[in-house]
């Protein structure tokens, strides 16, 4: 079980398809509709499924030009933006990229030109013993999980600082400010982004940029579908809540963060049902 992820399917490197061949030709960039005044752009990561699909849903259906990412389910983060398009007549580029790898983050950027909201979902989790963990699964979940928010944000800001605005909101787990046996590499990355959303946002709260997190609790995806009814039901016993999270409720919550008073920043908002 772990919670506070979406996305958790890991792949070689080496079958990582180059970024700049990754967008359809014939999908606009949401750059093409800078001449309204008024429209806003967001960039979701990890958003073919679970937390990322939902959010995306939920700031499409606000009028937002969508960027969305994903590493390994293209075929399914392209469905939905087909479906986004036709139904909420926005903007939105599916682009299938890494986000622990510097190179494909660049590669997002360079299809974008402005930014209102940056949503930081990508993420994959390691279940077992830290003594059985090798260096390069250690090096995986850091770059995917904290690494990745280095390489979005370092390119977010200036597009931000344009305005003199904009909105990052990073998701991260109940896990990162309790700490999880057998999920030790996913603790660290996830109180990793937390102290990283709190220090960012004291550095560009002078700009009008807000930073915040939301922490977690289990959220059911398909992450937990692996969960037998005992095992479910023995977790939902802890919750105070009686039930897992919705990952609409994740979403609405991350949108309601990216609307909420400037003066809301470096904050990291627990979403677990009462569990912690």
């Amino acid at each position: 079980m772990k919670p506070g992820t979406s996305m958790k399917t890991d792949t070689p490197a080496e079958k990582r398809i180059p970024t700049e061949n990754k967008a359809p030709a014939e999908n606009k960039t949401p750059a093409e509709n800078e001449h309204i005044p008024d429209r806003k752009h967001a960039l979701i990561t990890g958003s073919s499924r679970g937390i990322g699909k939902a959010t995306a849903e939920v700031f499409a259906r606000n009028g937002y030009d969508l960027t969305l990412t994903c590493r390994n389910s293209i075929k399914e983060l392209e469905t939905l933006a087909n479906h986004l398009r036709s139904s909420y007549g926005i903007s939105c580029l599916p682009l299938q990229a890494d986000m622990g790898s510097e190179a494909d983050v660049i590669g997002v950027f360079s299809s974008i030109n402005y930014l209102d909201v940056l949503v930081n979902n990508a993420g994959i989790s390691h279940l077992g013993l830290l003594t059985d963990m090798t260096a390069h699964q250690w090096h995986r979940v850091m770059a995917v999980n904290l690494d990745s928010c280095f390489y979005t944000c370092r390119a977010a800001i200036p597009l931000m600082l344009q305005k003199h605005s904009g909105s990052i909101i990073n998701v991260s787990s109940v896990w990162g400010i309790q700490g999880a046996s057998m999920e030790v590499a996913y603790s660290a990355s996830k109180g990793g982004m937390n102290a990283f959303t709190k220090a960012l946002a004291k550095e560009l709260a002078p700009s009008n940029i807000q930073v915040n997190a939301i922490a977690c609790g289990v959220i059911d995806t398909e992450m937990n579908a692996c969960l037998s009814e005992e095992e479910r039901t023995i977790l939902r016993d802890e919750i105070p809540a009686d039930r897992f999270g919705r990952p609409s409720e994740a979403a609405d919550l991350i949108f309601q963060i990216s609307q909420s008073p400037s003066y809301m920043t470096g904050q990291i908002i627990t979403l677990d049902g009462g569990w912690y």
